[in-house]
């Protein structure tokens, strides 16, 4: 038998032998069964909203446990009961929908092992304290959130130990990255929960014992589905970036050029439509290969981003060339940003990889700008055509400079 279904057992016969210790409180057996219907009831109801976390071969769910409070009124020996019932009742769910684990068996007695005896231990610190706790203002309150946190620590160090065992833990670095962050606030409901059911349930309290379960799932499902649709705004944000986003640079690409084309065709604003390519871009491919032109376009992307206000738009519009479109600037302010770009990158020097040495690249750009106001008879797609017009005037002209015209107010 391998270590970790040792640990295993071991832990679970250790809980057994906990169950065997007198119980805190008895109330017969009525009581006892009426309380272990309820809890098994919404147990069971919140299983689907618990956070699953996988790590190698098995899944770790967590979720809201309600043990601690079951355990101070019913003892060890009702703790047993109530774990053995809802983790069969979990092993059967996972089976009947398919998500279960290849040992999940075995994870039964993991899972009734831990929880009991974590949860006796915390039992019996409760035993202790109990009676000092009393005798402070909100000590019942304060203990209950003491207990919690012991709880959490017991959890996650029976949590690493199995994970080392199994050998999906082997340094000390993921032993401690495995130790879940845990939040004060959560650790605080399940304090209020948990002792407002102890309170409830030793009074006999059972309809707003029913309340407490409803309200609590109630908020929990509403959390979950907060949680799925912003994790679905995320996904769908994602997919929308990587379509508009250009695969070698991460600036816009044409799809998204377009778009926006579209969306300012409506505005009355005047706008600098730039076009820039790099000079000589397939001397470069030519000379090395099309990683250092690759490289090449990746810094030429960057330089100009470090340029552009916020609502300013880079786009890669084709192979080696880009698309800016300038707003909130004056025709002169416009030229004078453009002109220092040019500037800027002629002077720079590339050190990139070829061949295992290091080289040194330097190259240049031309660019035609087209200044005009939109939404006066021209739209934006063609003032692009006249800044791409205006850009090959300056290749035409000797490259590495501007072309510029403003449209006639």
């Amino acid at each position: 038998m391998s270590k970790d279904k040792i640990y295993i057992m071991i832990l679970f016969l250790v809980s057994l032998l906990g169950s065997l210790l007198p119980k805190s409180h008895f109330f017969g057996e009525t009581f006892f069964f009426k309380a272990l219907l309820i809890y098994w009831i919404f147990t069971v109801l919140s299983f689907h909203l618990r956070t699953i976390s996988k790590k190698g071969n098995v899944t770790v769910d967590y979720g809201l446990n309600y043990s601690l409070s079951f355990i101070l009124i019913f003892g060890p020996a009702g703790l047993l009961v109530y774990e053995s019932l809802f983790r069969i009742t979990a092993y059967f769910y996972k089976k009947v929908t398919k998500t279960d684990d290849p040992e999940e068996f075995l994870h039964i007695f993991y899972n009734i092992g831990s929880f009991v005896l974590q949860n006796t231990i915390t039992f019996f610190l409760y035993q202790i304290l109990n009676q000092s706790f009393s005798a402070v203002p909100f000590g019942f309150w304060i203990l209950m959130f003491i207990l919690v946190i012991v709880n959490a620590i017991l959890s996650d160090t029976f949590l690493v130990i199995i994970f080392y065992l199994m050998k999906e833990i082997s340094t000390k670095k993921e032993l401690i990255s495995f130790v879940k962050s845990r939040s004060i606030l959560d650790l605080l409901r399940i304090s209020f929960i948990n002792g407002m059911l102890f309170l409830l349930i030793k009074e006999g309290l059972w309809e707003m014992v029913l309340g407490l379960f409803i309200i609590n799932y109630l908020v929990g499902h509403s959390f979950i589905s907060k949680a799925q649709l912003i994790q679905h705004k995320l996904e769908r944000d994602q997919f929308e970036q990587m379509a508009f986003s250009d695969f070698l640079t991460g600036v816009h690409n044409r799809a998204y050029m377009d778009k926006k084309m579209t969306e300012l065709n409506h505005c009355e604003e005047w706008i600098g439509i730039v076009v820039g390519d790099i000079d000589n871009f397939k001397r470069i491919n030519d000379n090395y290969n099309h990683a250092v032109g690759d490289q090449v376009i990746i810094h030429f992307a960057k330089k100009l981003q470090t340029f552009l206000g916020k609502n300013d738009f880079l786009f890669r519009s084709g192979g080696e060339e880009f698309t800016m479109f300038i707003r909130n600037k004056a025709y002169e302010e416009t030229t004078f940003l453009l002109k220092e770009i040019l500037t800027h990158i002629e002077n720079c020097t590339l050190n990139l990889e070829y061949k295992g040495e290091t080289i040194q690249v330097q190259y240049t750009s031309s660019m035609g700008l087209y200044f005009f106001k939109l939404n006066e008879g021209l739209p934006i797609e063609k003032g692009y055509i006249q800044a791409d017009q205006l850009m090959l005037e300056s290749k035409m002209s000797g490259r590495n400079r501007l072309t510029a015209q403003k449209a006639p107010i």
